[in-house]
C-alpha cells in the first residue's frame, strides 16, 4: 500500500472479513485506505466482494472481524444513518430513488428526510445543477424519467449532502457519453476541493482515466493495488478475471448472406413514447446494432417491437406474418426481449432461479399445458445452469442473491428455453464484469451463427462495433443513418448520434 499518513486517509478498511450464513466467504482480510481529495477505484468481477465491502463501509452491513477507521479513528456504524452523519454519501448500483416523489424531493431527501422542503430548496438545487452543468426539471416525477436521467438524479442526490466521502457503485452504467463527461468533470472538481471518492465500475477505460489509486478484488481478497498510473487495461482485466482474456474475436457471421431470409420486418413504426416512422429489417444470422445517445429511442424501439408498448402504430412482421402489439403475441411469434433493467423488467428477483428460467416456457413444461411439472422445470434449469456456466449453489437460490453477470445469464436462459427466433438485447453487458461479458458476447454470436436474428442496443460503441453486422443510428426517435460495422468508427457514430449528418 502506498505510504500515507493517518490524517490523509478519510476511510480505512483494516483486515475486514465477512462470511455469510451459507458459508460464502465474501471478504477475506481486506485492507486499504482512501485518501482525502482522491478518487479511489475499486474493481473486480461480480461476486468478488465489492458490494459487500461497500455495504460495510456505509453502515448497511457489519463485518465479522476487522476494523473500519474514519479519519484515523475506529468506528462502528450500526446503520447507514451513522455513516451519513459522519460524512459518507452512498450511491448504490440500484438507483435508490422514490418514484412517486419529484426530482427535487429525491435530491434533497437525505438532507430533509420526509419533512417539507425548506424555502431555500430550489435555490440550492439550481446551484447544484449549475455546479454540475446538468439540468433537469426539478418538479418532474422520477417515475416519468428514463433510466439515464434517473441515474443522474441519483448522482445529484449523492452530491447534495456535501459529504467528505462519496461512494459510487456503477454510477455511469446507464449514461451516455455526454452524461458521463458531466459526472467525471464534477468528480474531478470536488476531489480537487477535498472530497474523497470510492468509485466502483466495470468500465476499465473510465477507471484508468478518472481514478488516482486502484484496488483490484477477486474472490473476497485484494489481488492488486497501486497508483492508477502504474496500471494498464490488460493488467486490470487479468487481475479481475484471474486469467488472460482473449478479447473480442471476429465473429464467424460478420455479414449475413444477402439471400438469407428476412426474419423481422418493421415498417413505419411510431409511438407516443418518442418513435417516428421507424423502418428496419433483420435477416437470419445477422446482428444489427442500435446506436444513439440517451433519449434517442433505442430502448423504446425494442419495447415497441416486443409489444410492451401497446400504443405503437405501424407494422411488425416475423417471416411475413404480422404480429399484434402485445408481449404474448411477440413471444408466440418467436421474439424474445432481454431488457436493460433485468431485475425490474426481466426477472422476478425474490423468486427461485428455476421459476425464472422456465417462466416464459411454462405451458410446454406442464401436463396438458395446464399443470406445471416441477421435475421438468428443475431438469430444464439444471441443464441451463450447466450449459451457460451460471455460478450458483442450487436452482432453488433466489435471483436476488446472484451477481449481475449470473443474473443476466439466468435471463438469457429464460429466453433460450423458448427457442425464440428473434432476440432483442438492451444493454446486454450492462453491470457485468469483463469475464462474464466475454461469455455473453460469445452467446450472442452463437445465436447469430445458428441462424437467429439479433438486435442489440448498446451505449458502448466499441462493443457495438465488435458485435454487429451493421449499425442503425437513432436520434430523437428516428433512424438517421445506417453503417456497415467494418466501415465506420466510434467517432463517426458519436457524431451521427448527436444529429451531425455528413460525419
Amino acid at each position: 500500500m502506498p505510504v500515507t499518513t493517518q490524517a490523509q486517509r478519510v476511510l480505512e478498511f483494516d483486515n475486514i472479513t465477512k462470511v455469510y450464513p451459507n458459508g460464502t466467504r465474501a471478504l477475506d482480510g481486506v485492507s486499504f485506505g482512501i485518501r482525502t481529495g482522491s478518487v479511489h477505484g475499486l474493481v473486480g468481477a461480480n461476486g468478488a466482494g465489492k458490494s459487500t465491502l461497500i455495504k460495510i463501509g456505509v453502515g448497511a452491513l457489519s463485518a465479522d472481524s476487522g476494523l473500519i477507521k474514519w479519519r484515523g479513528h475506529p468506528v462502528r456504524w450500526g446503520r447507514p444513518n451513522d455513516a451519513t452523519r459522519a460524512g459518507v454519501a452512498a450511491m448504490h448500483q440500484t438507483v435508490p430513488l422514490v418514484p412517486a416523489l419529484t426530482v427535487i424531493e429525491n435530491v434533497m431527501l437525505a438532507a430533509t428526510g420526509w419533512r417539507r422542503l425548506p424555502a431555500t430548496a430550489h435555490r440550492d438545487f439550481e446551484q447544484l445543477q449549475a455546479r454540475m452543468d446538468y439540468y433537469v426539471d426539478p418538479d418532474a416525477h422520477v417515475s416519468d424519467l428514463p433510466v439515464g436521467q434517473r441515474q443522474m438524479v441519483a448522482i445529484l442526490q449523492a452530491l447534495a449532502s456535501g459529504a467528505d466521502l462519496v461512494v459510487m457503485d456503477e454510477p455511469t452504467a446507464s449514461l451516455a457519453r455526454t452524461e458521463r463527461e458531466v459526472v467525471f468533470r464534477t468528480i474531478r472538481q470536488l476531489a480537487a476541493n477535498g472530497t474523497a471518492f470510492l468509485y466502483v465500475s466495470h468500465f476499465l477505460d473510465e477507471v484508468l482515466d478518472l481514478t488516482d489509486e486502484l484496488t483490484v478484488m477477486r474472490d473476497g481478497k485484494i489481488v492488486d493495488y497501486g497508483p492508477t498510473s502504474s496500471f494498464r487495461e490488460s493488467r486490470l482485466a487479468q487481475g479481475i478475471a484471474g486469467r488472460v482474456l482473449t478479447g473480442a474475436a471476429p465473429s464467424a457471421v460478420e455479414r449475413a448472406h444477402e439471400t438469407s431470409e428476412v426474419l423481422l420486418n418493421v415498417a413505419n413504426l411510431s409511438s407516443p413514447r418518442g418513435l417516428t416512422g421507424i423502418n428496419l429489417s433483420v435477416r437470419r444470422g445477422e446482428i444489427v446494432g442500435l446506436a444513439g445517445l440517451l433519449g434517442s429511442g433505442r430502448s423504446e424501439l425494442l419495447h415497441a417491437i416486443f409489444g410492451s408498448d401497446a400504443a405503437r402504430s405501424g407494422t411488425v412482421e416475423v417471416a411475413g406474418r404480422p404480429v399484434p402489439p402485445s408481449p404474448r403475441a411477440a413471444m408466440r411469434a418467436g421474439i424474445a426481449l432481454v431488457p436493460e433493467e433485468r431485475l425490474l423488467q426481466g426477472l422476478i428477483a425474490e423468486s427461485e432461479i428455476w421459476r425464472n428460467v422456465t417462466l416464459a416456457h411454462l405451458p410446454a413444461l406442464s401436463f396438458a399445458r395446464i399443470f406445471p411439472s416441477r421435475a421438468k422445470e428443475w431438469s430444464s434449469t439444471v441443464n441451463a445452469i450447466h450449459s451457460l456456466g451460471i455460478k450458483v449453489s442450487s436452482p432453488d437460490s433466489l435471483v436476488s442473491e446472484l451477481s449481475g453477470g449470473n443474473a443476466q445469464k439466468v435471463l438469457f436462459a429464460k429466453w433460450l428455453l423458448t427457442q425464440a427466433e428473434i432476440y432483442l438485447f438492451d444493454e446486454p453487458c450492462h453491470g457485468i464484469d469483463v469475464g462474464a461479458k466475454e461469455d455473453v458476447v460469445a452467446l450472442i454470436r452463437s445465436l447469430a451463427e445458428s441462424g437467429k436474428a439479433v438486435i442489440i442496443a448498446d451505449s458502448e460503441l466499441r462493443e457495438l462495433l465488435a458485435l454487429s453486422t451493421r449499425i442503425l443510428v437513432l436520434h430523437r426517435g428516428r433512424i438517421v443513418a445506417e453503417r456497415n460495422s467494418r466501415e465506420t468508427s466510434e467517432h463517426e457514430l458519436l457524431l451521427l448520434s448527436s444529429g451531425i449528418q455528413g460525419a
